[in-house]
C-alpha cells in the first residue's frame, strides 16, 4: 500500500469521476484506476462500485476512506515536523472565521503571515462559532476566531481569549427612530433580523432580552452579517452587531443600547497544533500583546 495509492482512492472518492480525479492528481487516468485496482487487489475488496454513470464507494471503501485521509494527514505532518526541524515552516494552514470578526485584523493577519511563511497553503472559511469549534476539533481547521456569549467558553481545544464588546443595534438610515441610544426594553416592538435560533451569534441577544424580561420577534434570521445588514437598509427590521464591527458599515445608523448584548472573541485551535498552525498563533499572540500594550 502506497501514499500515492491513497491519494487516488480519496481523489476518487471526492470527486465521483475517474477522469476528474486524474486531472487532480496530475497523472493519466489509465495510472490511476492501474494504481487503485492494485490496491483493490492487495485489500481482497473493491473500493468502488463503477458504471458508465457513475462512480460510487462501495462499503469496503466508505470503511477505508477515513482511515486513508488519516494516512494522508499524518504523512503531511510529519513532512511538515521535519521542514519545521530545520527552520521552515510549510504545509496547510485552514483557518475558520466569524464573520463578523473583529478583535485581529484577520486580512492583515494572514497577509503578514504568508509573507513569513510562503511554503504555507493558506485557506479560509466563514462560519458559525459552532461549526469552528466542531471543525478544529476534527482538525479540519487548523486555527479559528470565534464569537461567543461572555460567560460560554470554548471546551476541548486551546483558546486564547481575544477581547469582549457590547453590541449595537443597526437600524436603515430613514428609520423613524431618532435616538443615538436607547433601552433594550424599547426596541422589543421591533421586528428583528438576526441568526438563527440556538447559533452563538443569536444566543447573546436572546440573553439579553430574557434578562430584561423581554420577549422580541425576529421574522428574518440569516446564515451571515452581510445578509443582515442588506436586509438592515432595505428597513425590514433592527439587526444587532458588535460595535467594532458596526462601525465599518455604511448606509446603516447605529444605536447604542444601555442594556447591550456582549459578546467575547476567542482564538481556538487543536491541542496538538501542526507547525504552520501553531507558527500563525504566536503571529496572532504577539500582535495581541502589542495591542494591548498600546492600548
Amino acid at each position: 500500500m502506497e501514499l500515492q495509492q491513497l491519494r487516488y482512492v480519496v481523489a476518487v472518492a471526492e470527486t465521483r469521476n475517474f477522469t476528474r480525479a486524474a486531472e487532480r492528481c496530475r497523472v493519466v487516468q489509465s495510472a490511476l484506476s492501474h494504481q487503485i485496482a492494485a490496491l483493490e487487489r492487495e485489500l481482497g475488496a473493491r473500493l468502488f462500485e463503477r458504471t458508465s454513470r457513475r462512480v460510487r464507494l462501495t462499503s469496503a471503501g466508505e470503511a477505508f476512506l477515513p482511515a486513508a485521509r488519516e494516512c494522508l494527514e499524518a504523512a503531511d505532518r510529519a513532512r511538515a515536523e521535519i521542514a519545521a526541524a530545520t527552520g521552515e515552516i510549510r504545509g496547510r494552514l485552514a483557518i475558520g472565521a466569524i464573520p463578523t470578526v473583529a478583535a485581529v485584523d484577520l486580512p492583515l493577519a494572514l497577509k503578514d503571515y504568508s509573507r513569513r511563511h510562503p511554503r504555507v497553503h493558506i485557506t479560509l472559511t466563514s462560519a458559525g462559532s459552532s461549526e469552528l469549534i466542531d471543525g478544529v476539533k476534527r482538525s479540519t481547521v487548523d486555527v479559528a476566531f470565534l464569537g461567543l456569549p461572555p460567560r460560554a467558553a470554548p471546551k476541548g481545544v486551546q483558546s486564547l481569549r481575544l477581547g469582549g464588546g457590547e453590541l449595537v443595534a443597526v437600524v436603515a438610515p430613514d428609520h423613524p427612530r431618532t435616538e443615538d441610544e436607547v433601552d433594550l426594553q424599547s426596541l422589543a416592538d421591533e421586528p428583528f433580523i438576526d441568526f438563527r435560533a440556538g447559533a452563538a451569534g443569536r444566543v447573546q441577544s436572546d440573553l439579553a432580552f430574557a434578562a430584561v424580561g423581554v420577549q422580541r420577534h425576529v421574522p428574518f434570521e440569516v446564515s451571515t452579517a452581510d445578509f443582515m445588514v442588506d436586509l438592515v437598509r432595505q428597513g425590514l427590521g433592527v439587526g444587532m452587531l458588535p460595535a467594532a464591527y458596526a462601525l465599518r458599515l455604511s448606509d446603516v445608523r447605529r444605536i447604542r443600547l444601555r442594556n447591550a448584548p456582549a459578546r467575547v472573541e476567542h482564538m481556538i485551535w487543536d491541542n496538538r497544533p501542526t507547525p504552520a498552525a501553531a507558527a500563525f498563533v504566536d503571529l496572532v499572540r504577539a500582535d495581541f500583546a502589542h495591542m494591548e500594550d498600546r492600548a
